[in-house]
C-alpha cells in the first residue's frame, strides 16, 4: 500500500491537493514547496514534469512549463532534487506529465526510479489505457505506483468503467470539457455527477480543472471525495515570493 492508498483509508473525504510545475518559478523551487506544502496541511502534491507541449493544459501551466524548461529543468534533474524528499516530508507526491518525457528517459528505469526516492504514483493524460495495460501495468504493481487516469463529463459509462478497473488511487475527475485554469461553472455538471454516483466505482473521485477558490474547493467536496488546485496556485506562484507564510495563507483561503 502506497501514501496514496494510505491516505484514503485514514481521510475519506475534503482531500486538498495541490500542483505546481517542478522548476518554476525557480530552477530550485521545488523541494521548498513541497516542505512549505506540507507545513500548510495540504494532503496530496502533484508535480507536474515540464513538457515542451503540454496539450491538456492552459496558458497559465504552458508558460510555467515553458519557463520550468527554461530555468532548465528535466526529469533527471527532478529526480536529482527529489532523492532525499522522504527524508522531509511523507505527504502523497504523485507526478503529473507527459509520455513523451518518460520514454526518452526509459520507462521501466523512470518507474523504478521515482520508486526508489518515494514518490507514489503517476497521472499522464495522454497514455492509452492500452498501452498502460500492455506495457507498463505490471510494473506499476511492482513499484506501488498508483495509476491515476482522467474522466471527462463526456466520458462514456463503459469507458469510465474500464478506467476504474484499470486505475489506483482516484480517479481525476476533470470538472469539464476543457484545458486547465479555465473557469468552472459549477451549476452545469449535476448530470455528471448523478453519472459518477450511479456507477459505483471502486476508486475515489477528486475534482481537478478550474478549481481555484473556496467557493469551487467545497463545490468539489461536496460531490467528491477530494479537490485539485494548480492554475490558480502556479498563478499565485508567479505573484508573490515564496514563504511559508504566503503558502499558508493561499491554503487557507481555499479550504471551507
Amino acid at each position: 500500500m502506497n501514501r496514496v492508498q494510505q491516505l484514503f483509508q485514514q481521510k475519506e473525504k475534503n482531500i486538498l491537493s495541490i500542483y505546481f510545475t517542478a522548476g518554476y518559478p525557480k530552477l530550485e523551487s521545488t523541494v521548498t514547496l513541497i516542505e512549505y506544502l506540507d507545513q500548510a496541511n495540504v494532503d496530496m502534491i502533484e508535480i507536474g514534469m515540464p513538457f515542451s507541449d503540454p496539450l491538456a493544459d492552459g496558458p497559465t501551466i504552458q508558460q510555467a512549463n515553458s519557463i520550468a524548461l527554461e530555468n532548465g529543468m528535466s526529469l533527471k534533474k527532478l529526480l536529482e532534487q527529489l532523492k532525499d524528499i522522504r527524508t522531509k516530508t511523507q505527504i502523497p507526491i504523485l507526478l503529473m506529465g507527459y509520455l513523451n518525457p518518460i520514454l526518452q528517459y526509459g520507462e521501466g528505469e523512470f518507474l523504478r526510479d521515482i520508486h526508489n526516492i518515494g514518490i507514489d504514483g503517476l497521472i499522464i493524460p495522454d497514455m492509452p489505457l492500452s498501452y498502460y495495460k500492455n506495457h507498463l501495468q505490471e510494473l506499476y504493481q511492482q513499484y506501488h505506483l498508483a495509476h491515476v487516469m482522467l474522466v471527462t463529463p463526456t466520458t462514456t459509462e463503459e469507458r469510465i468503467k474500464e478506467i476504474d478497473q484499470n486505475s489506483s488511487g482516484f480517479i481525476y475527475l476533470v470538472s469539464s470539457n476543457s484545458i486547465t485554469g479555465n473557469q468552472l461553472q459549477t451549476n452545469h455538471q449535476k448530470q455528471y455527477f448523478e453519472k459518477i454516483q450511479r456507477l459505483q466505482l471502486n476508486n475515489k473521485t477528486i475534482l481537478g480543472f478550474g478549481i481555484h477558490n473556496k467557493e469551487t474547493v467545497t463545490h468539489a467536496f461536496e460531490h467528491c471525495n477530494g479537490a485539485i488546485v494548480g492554475s490558480a496556485f502556479v498563478r499565485f506562484l508567479a505573484t508573490t515570493s515564496i514563504t511559508a507564510n504566503n503558502i499558508q495563507q493561499f491554503i487557507n483561503n481555499l479550504r471551507p
